[in-house]
């Protein structure tokens, strides 16, 4: 089964057109990199973002690996999930399934549904972890409750098999 990871966040760095986009964007990225120095957890996960995708500044996955860390240790849910899915991809580290169970559960346990999507396809597929339908069937339901349709129909699937 293949799955693919669509993170989507608008940074709205772009509102102004012409001429003095260049300048506001700069501008705007400058602020954020003050912010997130100075250990605003959202600039740091923005900046991570930024990196991660090359928005406004040349995509570096060692940089925005850096600041989700730095946004994560402060327990930000959302660049945990990114870290997660950093090492579960192999984005600018080495692919480990265990780091990234480990970054999906901090963000699970803050009821991050996208992150217990993935630790139900985690165990249901036994990346990282010792194959268990009943824990995967367990992430897909909490998923499901917070609104992650993925989470939904996997359970349900999981649920139809008697898994």
């Amino acid at each position: 089964m293949l799955r693919q990871f669509i993170i989507v966040l608008t940074l709205g760095l772009y509102a102004t057109l012409g001429n003095s986009f260049a300048a506001q964007t700069n501008q705007n990225i400058q602020t954020i990199i003050q912010k997130a120095e100075q250990g605003n957890t959202e600039a740091q996960f923005m900046l991570g973002f930024m990196y991660a995708h090359g928005q406004g500044v040349h995509q570096n996955y060692a940089q925005a690996r850096q600041w989700f860390e730095q946004a994560a240790e402060q327990g930000y849910a959302e660049a945990q999930y990114n870290l997660g899915v950093m090492y579960d991809q192999g984005l600018g580290v080495r692919q480990n399934y265990i780091q990234a169970r480990q970054w999906y559960q901090k963000a699970a346990k803050q009821s991050y549904a996208k992150a217990q999507f993935n630790l139900g396809f985690m165990y249901a597929q036994g990346q990282g972890v010792r194959q268990d339908y009943a824990q995967a069937k367990d992430w897909y339901g909490k998923a499901c409750d917070e609104g992650e349709q993925k989470g939904c129909d996997a359970y349900r699937e999981l649920n139809q098999n008697k898994y």
